[in-house]
C-alpha cells in the first residue's frame, strides 16, 4: 500500500503507523466488499428458478448497498491519506471472499453462498474494528460498526431465503 505524499501534512490525531495499518486493513475490507458486489450483481444477472423475482430484486439490493459501502470505505482511506487500491488484480489478491464461479449456480447455491460470504466479512471486520478503537480511530471503528451490522443482517436474511 502506496501512502501519499501530502503537501502538507496530516494531523487527525492519529500517528503515520496507525493510518497506515488502519488503510491496510481498510484495503482488504475494500477488496471483499467490491468482490461481493460483483459476485451478487453476478447472481442477480444469472438466478433463475421459481423464485426469481423475489432473488433478483433481493440481490440487486444488496449489490446496490455493497458499491455504496465500496466507495466510503475508499474515501475512507484516501482520508487517512493512503491511496485506495483500485484494480481487479488487486481486490483478487487482498479479498476474503472468492470470485464467482464462471458457471451459473442454482438458487439455493446463491443465496447459501452469499451467506457464507456476508459472515465472512462480518469476521473480518471485527479485528479491524478493534484495532481501528485501540489507535483511537473512532471514524473507521464507526463506519465498520455499520458495515459489521450490515453483512450480519444481510446474512440472517439470506438464511432466511433458502429454499
Amino acid at each position: 500500500m502506496t501512502t501519499q505524499t501530502q503537501t502538507a501534512p496530516i494531523s487527525i490525531g492519529l500517528d503515520d503507523n496507525a493510518r497506515a495499518g488502519i488503510a491496510q486493513g481498510l484495503a482488504a475490507v475494500l477488496a471483499g466488499t467490491y468482490t461481493l458486489a460483483l459476485k451478487t450483481q453476478n447472481y442477480h444477472w444469472n438466478v433463475t428458478g421459481p423464485r426469481f423475482n423475489s432473488l433478483h430484486a433481493l440481490f440487486e439490493t444488496q449489490y446496490t448497498d455493497l458499491q455504496a459501502a465500496s466507495d466510503d470505505l475508499a474515501e475512507r482511506i484516501r482520508a487517512l491519506g493512503v491511496f485506495a487500491p483500485g484494480s481487479l488484480a488487486r481486490f483478487a489478491e487482498l479479498s476474503p471472499i472468492e470470485d464467482a464461479p464462471d458457471a451459473p449456480r442454482g438458487a439455493d447455491a446463491m443465496v447459501t453462498d452469499l451467506a457464507a460470504d456476508h459472515d465472512t466479512m462480518a469476521r473480518s471486520l471485527r479485528a479491524l474494528i478493534v484495532e481501528a478503537a485501540d489507535v483511537g480511530d473512532e471514524a473507521t471503528a464507526d463506519l465498520l460498526t455499520g458495515r459489521l451490522a450490515t453483512h450480519e443482517k444481510t446474512a440472517w436474511m439470506l438464511r432466511s431465503s433458502a429454499g
